[in-house]
């Protein structure tokens, strides 16, 4: 039997406001317990919500961005339930009239392959509290800071078909506003969780499955795997006989291995009505202009800027365009350098070699974009060759020199380009290997272009690296003859 797995997203994004969706109380990370919830985030008898308008243009930014229908009029509710890190019995959200309504991303799993999947819609709502598990001793001790904190929930219809399609979506969507600058997009912080529904259906069929919820998937690598062991459990459970249950599960990264947390409950158990605290929200289309016209180039806008304008290939634009640090950081290599496919190989091949090796982000990286510029210009210039600029890297990255030129200086690296000094050091290598000469000039013609890569590195390690490549190559075809 073949079957196919039916995947649908809810992202819950926290926005990068100042303070709380419905208080002036600060949504600042890593505080002591309990110290950022005010009265309102309490629910404290007689406290009244505020909206923070930040929120809403956010949300707006959002919407606008992936080409959704803007919710004109939206409205909050209160969805009800008790759990002990919410301390009002209820959560603020949205429900039937969102601010964002449908829209469309584009993905690409793999490189060729371009889907589309569907937003359904995204609306605002406050996050809940925390429960902390451990040092308690068999107790659950709670943390109020995170209550109220602005949330921007994206809900996707189950078009992704495979774990690498879900992935693709999310790095899509954290690309998406994190070039906005609505939320730093940061998984380990909770700025950015995924609850993922996941069922599976014989291929052909046009009818869904019965879904599990996973919930509060925090990385890229968890949804993946979370997803894909998701999907064999319920093939086999349906193989073996068994059914799929509606459920909510979370999924265990130690293990590997989702497991079940409680039935699922239906919409209507939350018994949803319009919070009577909280007016409409309605907008005009004066408030929606004045945010298009602050909006910055998205990735989509980007890549294709990078295709058409600098000649990129588009699997290379589509990298470098990836994330608004990367796209800055390449930008600024290639104002500097002032070629922007050296750029590209620089950025993409040298330098994202040495982040995943030290596991650093393009932020934290400690060579700036000026100093790769400047290197890069050394390189073209012909001031050092290509195995030396890999040497004045790994200095930079290092801290061993300020600049390109101090480390090419200090290190003695600079280009040999004078043709009389490479042509005597190519005499004596000959001169030093009359076996291999012979050997060489014995060859027939189509074995001699590997044959001379051993009088080239003769001549590379006699000039200690410095020679001009080009002009050894050159000089040694002529004097073999």
């Amino acid at each position: 039997m073949e079957w196919e797995a039916v995947i649908g997203l809810e992202i819950h994004v926290q926005l990068a406001t100042q303070s709380k969706i419905f208080s002036g109380a600060s949504i600042a990370f890593g505080s002591e317990p309990n110290t950022q919830a005010c009265a309102v985030d309490l629910g404290l008898p007689g406290i009244l919500p505020v909206l923070n308008e930040s929120a809403v243009e956010m949300a707006v930014k959002f919407g606008l961005g992936i080409e959704a229908e803007i919710g004109m009029k939206s409205v909050f509710e209160r969805k009800n339930y008790f759990y002990p890190d919410l301390p009002k019995g209820y959560q603020t959200t949205q429900n039937d009239l969102p601010i964002v309504g449908p829209g469309i991303i584009e993905v690409e799993p793999e490189e060729g392959k371009i889907r589309q999947i569907r937003i359904h819609h995204a609306h605002l709502e406050e996050d809940a509290g925390k429960s902390l598990h451990e040092d308690f001793h068999g107790m659950t001790g709670i943390d109020l800071n995170r209550a109220g904190t602005p949330l921007l929930e994206i809900v996707s219809e189950p078009d992704m078909r495979s774990a690498k399609e879900a992935v693709a979506y999310i790095k899509a969507i954290h690309s998406i506003v994190t070039y906005l600058g609505i939320s730093d997009g940061n998984m380990s912080e909770g700025s950015m969780r995924c609850d993922a529904n996941v069922s599976v259906r014989l291929k052909g069929e046009e009818k869904y499955g019965t879904r599990a919820e996973i919930k509060n998937i925090n990385s890229f690598k968890f949804i993946e795997k979370a997803i894909n062991h998701e999907v064999e459990r319920q093939i086999e459970l349906i193989e073996d006989g068994g059914k799929v249950v509606q459920e909510t599960r979370l999924y265990d990264p130690d293990k590997n291995e989702t497991r079940s947390m409680r039935s699922k409950e239906e919409a209507n158990d939350y018994r949803y009505f319009p919070c009577p605290d909280l007016l409409p929200v309605v907008l005009d289309e004066a408030y929606i202009e004045h945010i298009k016209a602050d909006m910055p180039e998205l990735p989509k806008q980007k890549k294709q800027r990078f295709v058409d304008e600098l000649g990129l290939s588009s699997y290379d634009a589509g990298v470098l365009s990836a994330t608004r640090p990367m796209a800055e950081y390449f930008e600024q290599v290639k104002e500097r350098c002032g070629d922007a496919k050296q750029a590209a190989n620089w950025v993409m091949g040298e330098l994202s070699g040495q982040m995943n090796k030290d596991g650093v982000e393009i932020e934290q990286s400690p060579v700036s974009a000026e100093q790769l510029g400047d290197l890069i210009k050394r390189v073209m210039d012909d001031t050092i060759n290509g195995k030396a600029a890999k040497q004045v890297f790994a200095a930079l990255w290092a801290g061993e020199g300020a600049s390109a030129d101090e480390i090419i200086e200090a290190k003695g690296l600079k280009q040999v380009t004078d043709t009389g000094a490479i042509a005597a050091i190519v005499d004596e290598v000959l001169t030093n290997n009359p076996q291999q000469v012979e050997q060489y000039q014995a060859a027939p013609e189509d074995k001699r272009g590997k044959m001379v890569g051993f009088f080239v590195g003769q001549v590379m390690k006699a000039s200690k690296g410095t020679a001009n490549p080009q002009m050894v190559n050159q000089l040694l075809k002529e004097k073999l003859g």
